[in-house]
């Protein structure tokens, strides 16, 4: 879902470099859309489109939304992504098209290029105890690392190391390698080595919840898996099995002219429990998701290598505010499930929906079956206060020869998907590593 978030998102930032005119050209310049552009980039690595067969249903969900007073945009990645829309989609032919797809797998016969796969990064290496006693900064020179066969092997960075292990796994290996909060370090068994409290700390995620009915009518992605949907895919590429599941979105807020607050997703089958537990029968889904949550959560390492699994303390919902947020968004899915046009595929509500509930009901059954987006941020805060792990120009604060480019630096999580973000802020450090030699 190739979904930025609005001006406001990165504005908010507060970082200098970062604001969004001075990011807009760097999503362009990774976008490639097809059909009706917007503000979005022609002529970049990575296809954007709408989907090619989406569900009927899904017609029915944005008109419902525009009946219920959420206009529809015509450009879902413009300053402002209030309104409903159909979900572009980065897909090229009718499947998915990665990050692998655009940029790697053109330039893997590069002479320059190396890959390894099956490898687990124990630690950074860094320089020695001489700079410390000297006063000078220490330097990242080096990854040590086992590969698929369990050897340890090591690399050197002639110039820097760029740590892109997502919102989970960079802070575990920074803190794997004495980066971190002292105390907590000791604490799982690692000798601190450069004082940063703020790794690990200001983890943001999306969390969903929603409703979910049965349909009365045999034409959900309950049957995406039937010979018809399979002959239709491998075929033409297209029918159901072309679907991202997540068809159509539409961005609220409870008080006009402030930015979004909830994203209602609407998905043309049951999603339940993270999409692992098959759908029972004909459905549909209206999800309901947390932008900005005021609460915050922690990574940390439970010992002293790779091979312990991470601490992710997510904090939700420890801020009533989000609680009630989701509330109001949830009652928004309902009116939408009970308008006119959704009413001819909307049953019985399916389980782990309970039906309308009052609003102490509502809230219990967030809490105890809402599910993560996927959408970890913030754990390397980019800034310039004591607490970031990063500056502007996304070098770790304290150290040389290492860089963090991923979601970890976020300050604050977007209000929009994770993914596109991920691609500018890559983009984005290019250009400051060119511009550094």
């Amino acid at each position: 879902m190739w979904i930025r978030g609005c001006a406001a998102d990165y504005d908010g930032w507060g970082v200098d470099g970062w604001s969004y005119a001075e990011v807009l050209p760097y999503f362009q310049k990774v976008e490639r859309r097809v059909g009706e552009r917007g503000s979005l980039g022609a002529d970049g690595p990575l296809w954007i489109r709408e989907l090619r067969s989406p569900s009927r249903i899904t017609a029915a969900f944005l008109e419902a939304c525009v009946a219920e007073g959420i206009p529809a945009t015509a450009d879902l990645n413009g300053p402002d992504n209030s309104g409903c829309s159909p979900t572009p989609v980065t897909q090229h032919r009718g499947a998915r098209f990665s990050a692998a797809d655009a940029y790697l797998r053109p330039v893997l016969k590069r002479p320059n290029l190396t890959v390894r796969t099956g490898a687990t990064v124990d630690r950074l290496r860094l320089s020695g105890a001489a700079a410390r006693q000297q006063q000078q900064r220490r330097r990242v020179v080096g990854v040590a690392y086992k590969d698929a066969a369990g050897a340890v092997r090591e690399v050197t960075a002639k110039k820097e190391v760029l740590l892109c292990a997502g919102a989970v796994n960079t802070p575990q290996i920074l803190q794997l390698s004495g980066i971190g909060d002292p105390d907590a370090l000791r604490a799982a068994g690692v000798e601190p080595v450069h004082e940063l409290p703020g790794v690990g700390a200001n983890l943001q995620d999306h969390l969903s919840a929603g409703v979910v009915a049965h349909c009365p009518e045999p034409i959900t992605m309950f049957a995406a898996e039937s010979l018809g949907s399979v002959a239709r895919y491998l075929l033409g590429r297209t029918g159901m099995l072309s679907s991202n599941v997540a068809e159509a979105v539409a961005f609220v807020a409870p008080d006009p002219g402030i930015p979004p607050e909830i994203e209602l997703i609407f998905a043309p089958v049951p999603f339940v429990e993270h999409g692992m537990v098959p759908p029972p029968a004909h459905g549909l889904t209206i999800g309901v998701v947390l932008l900005q949550p005021r609460s915050r959560g922690t990574v940390g390492i439970s010992g002293p290598t790779a091979a312990e699994p991470p601490v992710i303390e997510p904090g939700y919902l420890s801020e009533e505010a989000d609680l009630r947020r989701m509330v109001w968004g949830v009652r928004v899915a309902e009116r939408l499930a009970r308008s006119a046009a959704l009413k001819p595929y909307v049953g019985e509500p399916m389980e782990p929906y309970a039906g309308v509930l009052d609003d102490d009901g509502v809230a219990g059954s967030i809490r105890r079956h809402s599910e993560t987006l996927y959408h970890p941020v913030g754990t390397c805060r980019m800034g310039t206060g004591d607490d970031a792990v990063v500056d502007p120009s996304l070098r770790v604060r304290g150290l040389t020869g290492l860089r963090v480019v991923d979601a970890s630096v976020m300050p604050v999580i977007n209000r929009g998907h994770t993914m596109a973000p991920v691609y500018m802020i890559a983009e984005k450090a290019a250009d400051l590593i060119t511009q550094a030699r």
